[in-house]
């Protein structure tokens, strides 16, 4: 039977509180750099769009941010496990905050052109593929288990939060002042998330057996995580699961706009009541998970609430043309679900995922979602018109509800957190 990998002895409860302490400053720095990007982003896509007037620049931008995530997505975060977590957070930071100081000097030049806007989203890309492992990593190492739940539902309701807020503001700002400005808020908010990472010490975790009796290559760390990941079942099973999700529900968010104007045959302002019950699901739903904590066993919390997410989606795509709001409900029902799953999976992978794995773990899940996802874009575009916006809705709905059932019969999915998690040498 495969060996647990040793984990560090129970914290005492005053270890606990300093660890939360240094998690509050942390997690307060993440989420004003959180908003200042995506301010940005909200402020660059506009100026995309006016500046070219094409489609294909946004479709282009959006596989420009999503290439480098798949390429060095593994690599990344090999690396985030070898290195210092908190290091590795500042230097991508950094690294992103010196672009968009390049990109500022260009617009106040007026030389900006749109493949500066690409070099930007390719750079942040390139930083976010090792900012989000290092970050989700360190979480596990500051937050204790029992918490780890709520912490992820408050951090999806943020994230929230943050998504409705940002383009408000974005869209105010941009009235009032020129885009520079607006990058200057950026580098202000990377400033929140840096100083508080040089003040406080995030725990390096306990290393894996096989790199504390012999030092490896990153090839070895990765094909560590892949053989992890390969002997445990119910862990390999989320992972693909959250990819076949993932192929057919980003090309259903893409098509909102399409299921608005051409099913529905509303106008901008339903749109825009549709992008807000799905935000305001997002923060409804973390809210949620943060105040309950879900289930004692985190798995049902996720498959129960996946299956009710999947009927939310269903129900948006079987909405007759004619009346618009049970779509609407819909939407906002599944987008409530949908944290609370997220949140519950990311609790289990933190607390049974050996900690020294974390970040390679992580970014296995980014890479694996990220890659799936163009093809089911490509793929959107020609179906929605045969068939209609509505077929990605009930596709994505009913393989929710089926994995979700799958897993209620699987006693070994069930158990993933009664059992111990196979050692990285197995």
């Amino acid at each position: 039977m495969p060996v647990a990998t040793q984990e560090p002895h129970v914290p005492s409860s005053e270890a606990m509180d300093t660890s939360m302490t240094k998690f509050s400053v942390f997690f307060t720095g993440q989420t004003m750099s959180l908003f200042g990007s995506q301010l940005v982003q909200f402020a660059l896509v506009w100026w995309l769009t006016r500046a070219s007037g094409l489609a294909v620049v946004l479709t282009t931008a959006t596989l420009v941010a999503i290439v480098p995530r798949v390429i060095i997505g593994p690599i990344a975060g090999t690396l985030v496990d070898r290195w210092n977590r908190r290091l590795t957070m500042i230097g991508a930071d950094g690294m992103v905050a010196g672009m968009i100081l390049v990109l500022a000097f260009l617009f106040i030049q007026g030389t900006v052109q749109i493949e500066h806007i690409y070099l930007l989203i390719f750079v942040r890309s390139i930083g976010g593929a090792f900012h989000w492992p290092a970050v989700q990593a360190s979480t596990s190492m500051l937050v204790p288990k029992k918490h780890l739940s709520r912490v992820a539902g408050i951090q999806s309701a943020v994230t929230g939060i943050s998504g409705i807020a940002a383009p408000l503001f974005g869209a105010l700002l941009l009235e009032l002042f020129p885009i520079q400005h607006l990058l200057m808020i950026d580098l202000a908010t990377a400033a929140l998330a840096i100083i508080p990472l040089l003040a406080i010490r995030i725990p390096s975790p306990p290393r894996t057996l096989s790199s504390t009796t012999h030092r490896t290559s990153v090839l070895t760390d990765l094909r560590e995580v892949f053989r992890y990941l390969w002997h445990w079942k119910p862990g390999l099973f989320i992972m693909l699961g959250a990819m076949v999700i993932n192929l057919l529900l980003t090309p259903a968010f893409s098509l909102i706009p399409f299921l608005a104007f051409n099913h529905f045959n509303v106008g901008v302002q339903e749109f825009a009541w549709l992008q807000a019950a799905s935000g305001l699901g997002m923060i409804v739903g973390g809210l949620i998970l943060g105040a309950w904590g879900g289930f004692r066993r985190r798995i049902v919390t996720a498959m129960s609430t996946l299956i009710i997410a999947g009927g939310g989606f269903c129900l948006v795509g079987i909405t007759p043309a004619t009346i618009f709001y049970p779509a609407l409900i819909g939407l906002f029902i599944a987008s409530v679900m949908m944290p609370i799953v997220n949140g519950s999976l990311f609790a289990i992978y933190q607390s049974m995922v050996p900690k020294a794995m974390q970040g390679r773990m992580f970014t296995l899940l980014m890479t694996g979602s990220s890659a799936i996802a163009p093809l089911g874009l490509i793929l959107a575009g020609p179906l929605a018109d045969l068939f209609g916006a509505q077929l990605w809705f009930i596709a994505a709905g009913i393989c929710m509800a089926l994995i979700g059932i799958i897993a209620f019969l699987s006693s070994t999915v069930m158990h993933i957190e009664d059992t111990v998690s196979p050692s990285p040498l197995t």
